[in-house]
């Protein structure tokens, strides 16, 4: 088994994702390959440093407006002001949101960010920092289930450079 990472640890982590489960016949089809093959030897690359480092350069021209600063700002004060959460959304989780954000625009085509990409991504790279009180955790409440409350009720930016969707 594993144990849970100290605070200052899960903070370094940029983001928590869950794989889920593959579906019964994939899970099948799996251990019929694997059993087999060492799967390192089917192993491709799909990229190399130079085509990498391309992206991180592209990822730096990403433009964050000083409104959509203040707003993952906000979002992190929120969570620090929140009752139910002990600990709270650290500087390095607002860097790593805007971070992360950054990338999520680059990705969609864009060269600026907007405050969707900040709302679909702060549960990922927010929640797993986050310690919650006893009463949270007694009570069944989440720090997803808390952030996407925060997210709701933090006011958006109204300077915003392109319209908002709403939290995914």
């Amino acid at each position: 088994g594993t144990y849970p990472l100290p605070e200052a640890q899960r903070d370094r982590f940029t983001a928590r994702i869950s794989m889920g489960y593959p579906d019964r016949d994939a899970e099948i089809t799996m251990l019929g390959e694997h059993a087999s093959l060492d799967p390192l030897d089917s192993l491709q690359p799909v990229s190399d440093a130079t085509e990498v480092r391309g992206l991180i350069a592209a990822v730096r021209q990403v433009h964050v407006s000083e409104s959509i600063k203040a707003y993952a700002v906000d979002l992190a004060e929120a969570s620090r002001r929140a009752g139910e959460i002990r600990l709270g959304a650290s500087p390095r989780a607002t860097l790593q949101l805007l971070r992360a954000s950054k990338a999520w625009a680059a990705l969609d085509g864009r060269d600026y960010v907007i405050p969707d990409d900040l709302q679909f991504l702060l549960v990922p790279v927010v929640a797993h920092r986050l310690l919650l009180t006893t009463d949270a955790h007694i009570g069944g409440r989440t720090a997803e289930d808390i952030l996407g409350r925060l997210a709701q009720s933090t006011p958006i930016p109204a300077d915003s450079s392109a319209p908002v969707r709403g939290v995914r």
